[in-house]
């Protein structure tokens, strides 16, 4: 015989479904407002969902959208896998590989500017820092391109500054050899994003109590030290969060850099899962590969998300789900 529910645990399922409706009623301007921001993402993040249907159809753009195109079941699959698969796997390499450069060299520059300008007392010359680090992330793509081509050229300053300095006998070809290109891109990058990403670390710094800075002075410790015991231990939490997000954007190395930087002689080393999609799909006409890459490139990173999340529970960590 089934058990009827007890009338505690009816009555504590009916408080919590009453209390849940009272606090979403009294923050419904909140709710309002999340409106455009759920209807973004349903439209643009969820909406394109129906497109990965492309990758099983011989797609062709002459016939449109709403012709009938062949089916062929996992032929773009096997495509990018298989003999004829090189480019694909070439530009999984490179993405991999971009991916990791960018998420080391962004992770542990934003850590160490926002320990720097955290132990900086004179507040007008850490908000110069902070407004000076992070205003290129509002500039153009292409700008920062172009003032990458300068900087990098032969003549440029940096191959000046070395030549000056004895550090190289003749120019660097940083723009012309594929083999600075991966560490190029996560300069770029760096240089560009490290003042953003530190804002969030530096919210993390505010909210240490400071008493526990007081305590570790009291007992004899340094800077250095309480930066390694109360400040670091302090943003745990944050830099977990982060990495676990960054886990799941492993596969998005980019796409402005590679596309512009990354033409002639460079191409095997710049092509990144993007552009392969963009060439496939607009240059070659082959909209079935493009499609299957990227619906490879979100499958995988949808799991490496669930994957880092899982982890960081079993390590009793913060998680994202």
């Amino acid at each position: 015989m089934k058990k009827s529910p007890n009338k505690l645990e009816s009555m504590g399922l009916t408080v919590n479904k009453r209390s849940t409706l009272k606090t979403l009623m009294s923050q419904w301007q909140l709710m309002l407002m999340s409106i455009p921001v759920l209807l973004y993402v349903l439209v643009f993040n969820y909406g394109p969902l129906f497109g990965w249907s492309y990758a099983f159809y011989d797609y062709n753009n002459g016939l449109g959208a709403k012709a009938k195109h062949p089916w062929i079941g996992w032929e773009s699959f096997e495509f990018l896998f298989g003999r004829k698969g090189k480019d694909f796997i070439r530009s999984l390499r490179n993405t991999l590989g971009m991916s990791v450069i960018n998420l080391v060299l962004g992770t542990v520059s934003a850590i160490l500017l926002a320990i720097l300008l955290n132990e900086v007392r004179n507040r007008k010359f850490k908000r110069t820092v902070q407004t000076v680090t992070y205003l290129p992330h509002f500039l153009s793509m292409v700008i920062v391109v172009s003032m990458a081509q300068n900087i990098f050229a032969s003549d440029g300053p940096i191959n000046q500054v070395l030549l000056g300095l004895g550090m190289a006998k003749e120019p660097i070809p940083f723009l012309s050899d594929g083999r600075y290109f991966w560490g190029m891109t996560g300069v770029i990058n760096v240089w560009k994003e490290v003042g953003w990403n530190t804002i969030i670390y530096i919210s993390a710094m505010t909210s240490i109590d400071p008493s526990l800075y007081e305590a570790a002075a009291i007992d004899g410790a340094g800077r250095f030290q309480r930066i390694l015991h109360v400040t670091l231990p302090g943003i745990k939490s944050t830099f977990v969060i982060l990495l676990i997000m960054n886990i799941g954007h492993l596969l998005e190395a980019g796409f402005e850099i590679q596309y512009l930087l990354g033409y002639g002689v460079v191409q095997d080393w710049s092509e990144t899962i993007d552009v392969f999609s963009f060439r496939y799909a607009f240059k070659n006409d082959m909209y079935s590969v493009a499609t299957a890459s990227s619906m490879f490139k979100s499958v995988v990173g949808i799991i490496l998300l669930v994957g880092a999340n899982l982890i960081a529970k079993k390590l009793d960590e913060d998680t994202l789900l």
